[in-house]
């Protein structure tokens, strides 16, 4: 199994997106915009802006995507599995499904949740299959798990999905913090909504900073502004 250490040369893929964006082209199952008809023309539209990279969470829409650029593409799934929280790339299987379908670097669940296959299987798998492994984590002590475990990235998207992250509203700088003070190379993922904050993680540390709903779910950010005109607070 290759691995890639904290503190050795970034892979080729990482490299490119040193200090860059990636945007992240979901839609929610349901929302009108989960064809990958549209989703490539969301990734089109993300890489005219200046995008270096792009995260889509599905084989089909990777394949699609892949087929009209060169950029580094962060594939995923989402599927739930009986007996586990693990939502997000949780087994071997899909791993390879989307590293086959063209991505770069494949993003999995990380954190310590209980889980059908362990961090280590999930990274091999995608070592074995070409690809980058990315550990989606919480805390920074998940981090350090998963270098341990062989990932060659870790990202910072599931702070506030698990019980021993903080659940708030906006990007948790304190674990940014953490993993710089670490040496732990990382990216930027989660609640990040504004030009500010993208900068911010980047002056933080991050390696690239990825945003998604902000751009890319107008659904969600109509809701930000509905709320705001009801007089609650903006749901990020």
């Amino acid at each position: 199994m290759t691995e890639h250490a904290p503190h050795s040369p970034l892979p080729a893929a990482l490299t490119r997106l040193h200090g860059q964006l990636v945007v992240s082209v979901q839609a929610d199952d349901g929302s009108p915009l989960r064809e990958v008809v549209h989703i490539v023309a969301l990734s089109r539209a993300a890489l005219l802006g200046g995008a270096a990279g792009l995260r889509l969470r599905s084989a089909e829409d990777i394949r699609a995507v892949r087929a009209i650029t060169g950029v580094p593409i962060v594939g995923l799934t989402k599927q739930t599995h009986p007996g586990t929280g693990v939502y997000i790339t949780a087994t071997p299987q899909e791993v390879q499904e989307v590293a086959t379908a063209g991505a770069d670097i494949v993003a999995f669940d990380g954190t310590d949740l209980p889980r059908p296959y362990s961090v280590a299987e999930l990274a091999a798998a995608a070592h074995a299959a070409g690809a980058l492994a990315m550990a989606d984590i919480s805390t920074l002590d998940e981090a350090r798990a998963a270098y341990a475990a062989g990932a060659d990235i870790v990202g910072t998207t599931m702070s506030g999905y698990t019980p021993h992250s903080p659940q708030q509203t906006g990007p948790d700088f304190a674990l940014m913090e953490g993993l710089a003070a670490a040496g732990l190379p990382f990216i930027a993922e989660g609640r990040i909504n504004s030009p500010e904050l993208a900068t911010l993680a980047f002056q933080t540390g991050a390696l690239c900073v990825v945003v998604g709903s902000a751009i890319t779910r107008p659904d969600h950010v109509t809701r930000w502004f509905v709320g705001a005109l009801r007089g609650g607070t903006p749901d990020a």
